[in-house]
């Protein structure tokens, strides 16, 4: 395995906390969610996990496309990241919505699944979180 790219971002405080990258691109203030007994009004893990993910997995999805000759340029994600109590035990889920226009909702199915099996992301939660993938 050869290393193309690290990214760093240094984090303190926790749920409750601040996050900085090594290049200053991201830095901000992190709240836990209401729905989580926190006091909310500013982003949390969950999101910028969905928020990293997204655009990794319509990279897999525009790299897939393009092998079969489908133009992804329209299409969306929209990832959901969801905090759940598993007994004792907390875990996360994901959905992701995939809306290909312009090829039938069973086309765009496959590729969505195709794109779910190379997306780096996907591949790293594999077997770790339950993941769900529709076409819209």
């Amino acid at each position: 395995m050869e290393k193309v790219y690290t990214a760093s971002v240094l984090a303190k405080g926790g749920r409750d906390g601040h996050i900085k990258s090594s290049d200053g691109q991201i830095e901000f203030d992190l709240r836990k969610p209401k729905e989580m007994g926190g006091q909310g009004g500013a982003t949390n893990p969950e999101q910028l996990f969905a928020a990293a993910w997204g655009p990794c997995y319509l990279g897999a999805l525009g790299s897939i496309a393009k092998h079969d000759g489908v133009d992804v340029s329209e299409a969306t994600v929209n990832v959901h990241v969801s905090f759940n109590k598993d007994g004792n035990s907390f875990v996360l889920s994901a959905d992701l919505d995939v809306h290909i226009p312009g090829i039938s909702q069973q086309e765009a199915q496959q590729l969505a699944d195709k794109a779910h099996r190379a997306c780096p992301y996907s591949k790293a939660t594999k077997g770790n979180i339950e993941t769900r993938v529709t076409a819209l």
